[in-house]
Formats: C-alpha cells, structure tokens, sequence
C-alpha cells in the first residue's frame, strides 16, 4: 500500500506537470471519488509538496490556467485558494489554534485516566473498529501518510459522530500521520467537520454517500453511522472569536548581518531577496516533532528532512542543520556567526510559531531580530478571510489578475 513521495521540488515539479492534464474536467467531475491508494487518479495528490511550498501555489495556478483556462481550471484553481483562505483564516483568529492545543492537552489527559477511551481511541487509530471503510482509511493513513479528501471528511465524521471520540484526538492522529499536515487545514478541517467552523453546519457521513464515491468499495449500511443532527457548537457557546488584524512582523533589514532560517513552512527561499542581505550563514530547522505531544511518523520526519536537505542545497549549501528543541541553540548559532537578524518565510500559526515566540526572548537578550518575508500571494488572499470561504471565492478574479497576470 505504501506510497512514495520524494520531497525534491524536482520531484514536485515533475508532479505538476504529470497531472497538468487534468486539472481541469477530470478534477472537477472526479475529485471527490475515493478510489483507494494507489488509484487516486483525479487528484492532484501534490498537497505534501504545496504544505512546504517546495511547489508553490502560485505555480500550481499559473499551470492550470495555460493548460485550461480560468473556466475550464475553475475548479481547481478554487481548491488551491481554499488553502491559503484556511491559512488566512488561522492568522486571523489565532486564539482558535490557542484553544486547539489547550483542548488537545486536556483530551490527553482524560486519556491517560479513562481506560474505556484509552481502549476506543486505540482501536479507532488501529483499524479495529469493525467498520470497513473507516478502518481502511486509518490503515491507509498510517501506512502511506496520505488520505483522500473526501475520505478525511468521512474520517472525521465518524470519528466525531458515530464513535463518539474528542474530536482533537483525532485531529492530533491526522497531524501525526499526514506528509501534508498543515496546522490551519488540519485544525479547521475537523472544525468544519464537527459543526465548530460553519457552525451548526457539520459534516455527516452517510452510507449512501460513501458507496457512491468510493465507487462501491465500501457498502456501509445507513444503520452502521451515526444521524448528524448537530454537531458540537454547544462546546462552543461563545461562539467564534472576532477577526483580528494580521499580525505585525518585522521584515528584513538589508544593513544588519543576517542569517537565513530554513524551515518546512517555505522551502522555497531563493524566491526572496537572498542577494541583498549581507548573509553570514544558512540554517535549517527540523520541527515536525511539535506537531503532538504523542510523536509523529517516521514517514512525516523523512519528508521533512529532505525538504529541508533539497531547500538548502537550492541557496547554496553548507547549511547548519539545527532542531526545534532549546530555543538557546538558535540563539547560540546566530551569535556564533556574527549575525544580528535572522530571516525566514513567514511562519504561519501553528506548533512552529508558537517555539518561535518562546525564542524571541533568548534572541532579544543576545541582540537577535527574528525577520520575516510574508509572500504577495498571502498577503492579497489573507485580508478576505474573515468568514466563510465565500468571501475569498469573489475575489478569485481579482486574486488570478493579481497575482498571475497573463
């Protein structure tokens, strides 16, 4: 079952143009088919290189419009914006991750002390829940660190729904597994799914639904899934936190020594201005091991780590390799190259920023500036993202002439 993605933007780019062909009609009358490993045909299955921007989103439309058109690639096109509104979204209510992680550390706790969880959690994550199609998907999650969209929502849903499990548990096994985990998409995708994110909207797995689009491979009965009449807004009685304006970072200053930071937030840095700074070193940063207090998969590791390797030897090489464990050592690396600024893409909400502003003070104390380049495509895209997706889909036109004028 297992499959393999080579984490080179090489490899990523040889994707791009292998699924150039369908992204327009193929994608958008069979992308929400589930047809099982190995025969994900009519997606692009290209999310684990587009996380870490080894392929950036931009390209992805940039090739879908020659190859189709803005009406044949609509689709397609909407679904690569989704991403950046979910990012967007996150930088603008970040006390929804806050209260993900704070979430996520009581459910581990009731974990430890409630052994009738502990044992369905278990079987949940093994496969041995007696559910066909659920237990396939988490077999497939495991061993390939890859699932179909649709299959996530049904995972999800049931796992919600007809198990009765925390829904931050198994937002935290899909963080742990997936190659393309991604704080703000994980995180609101079982939001969504739940009812949190459009609220009072969740997302239930029907029997009908899933034998049509795993094209019959799974025949659940309506009897076997739980009826979805609401979902979990009552956790919730506050409801969603106000929008809040982008946060302000500080951007790069060309006189300063610098230091580059490679993280897999953007493996992509030769895009930024790398010429104008007066660089002392390149560093990059191992942190896929934050995404969960439980361990995450080999697999999620291996990718990162060749990103990282392929990211640095596309700057030039000779890069330190350093891991987000003390945020002293960070510190301890710029000092030793005379540096007074690092610069890194923009880290986004997630488990990576949150190590970052516990650094900020070790760097401030040695007299260290973290910097940041924030990409144009981020910045026309997050100011939209304030409520459903909607909002973003409007601008759509305005986005692509922007951002990929002809």
């Amino acid at each position: 079952m297992a499959l393999t993605f080579t984490p080179t933007r090489a490899a990523g780019l040889a994707a791009v143009q292998a699924f150039a062909p369908a992204m327009g009609r193929r994608y958008a009358n069979g992308r929400n088919y589930d047809h099982g490993p190995g025969k994900h045909k009519a997606v692009s299955m290209l999310s684990p290189y587009v996380r870490r921007r080894l392929v950036t989103e931009q390209e992805l439309v940039q090739v879908a419009l020659a190859a189709h058109g803005p009406e044949g690639a609509e689709k397609f096109i909407e679904e690569v914006i989704w991403r950046g509104y979910f990012k967007g979204w996150l930088e603008r209510r970040p006390q929804i991750w806050g209260s993900y992680r704070s979430g996520l550390q009581a459910d581990l706790t009731a974990l430890d002390r409630d052994r009738r969880l502990r044992r369905d959690v278990s079987r949940a994550m093994d496969g041995q829940t007696g559910l066909d199609c659920f237990d396939a998907w988490a077999a497939e999650l495991v061993e390939t660190g890859y699932l179909h969209n649709h299959a996530r929502m049904w995972f999800a849903s049931i796992w919600i729904f007809t198990l009765g499990l925390p829904w931050r548990l198994g937002a935290d096994f899909f963080y742990r597994h997936l190659l393309d985990g991604d704080a703000a998409s994980n995180t609101l995708g079982w939001r969504w799914a739940a009812g949190l994110h459009t609220r009072g909207k969740p997302y239930p797995a029907r029997a009908d639904n899933i034998t049509t689009f795993t094209g019959g491979r799974f025949t659940p009965r309506p009897a076997d899934l739980a009826e979805v009449d609401a979902g979990l807004e009552a956790t919730e009685p506050d409801g969603l936190p106000s929008a809040l304006p982008l946060r302000v970072y500080a951007v790069p200053d060309p006189s300063k020594p610098s230091v580059l930071l490679i993280t897999d937030e953007d493996c992509r840095a030769e895009d930024f201005a790398l010429s104008s700074l007066d660089l002392r070193g390149i560093a990059t940063l191992a942190a896929s091991h934050l995404r969960s207090p439980l361990g995450v998969a080999e697999a999620v590791q291996v990718f990162e780590d060749g990103a990282l390797r392929d990211a640095a030897a596309r700057v030039g090489g000779g890069a330190v390799q350093l891991c987000a464990d003390a945020p002293d050592e960070l510190a301890k690396w710029a000092t030793a190259a005379g540096a007074t600024q690092i610069v890194t893409p923009y880290i986004t909400r997630g488990p990576l920023f949150d190590w970052l502003e516990e650094a900020r003070p070790i760097l401030a104390a040695r007299g260290i500036v973290l910097t940041e380049w924030r990409r144009d495509w981020d910045s026309t895209i997050w100011p939209h993202a304030t409520a459903g997706f909607f909002k973003v889909k409007l601008q759509i036109p305005r986005i692509l002439e922007t951002m990929v004028p002809a």
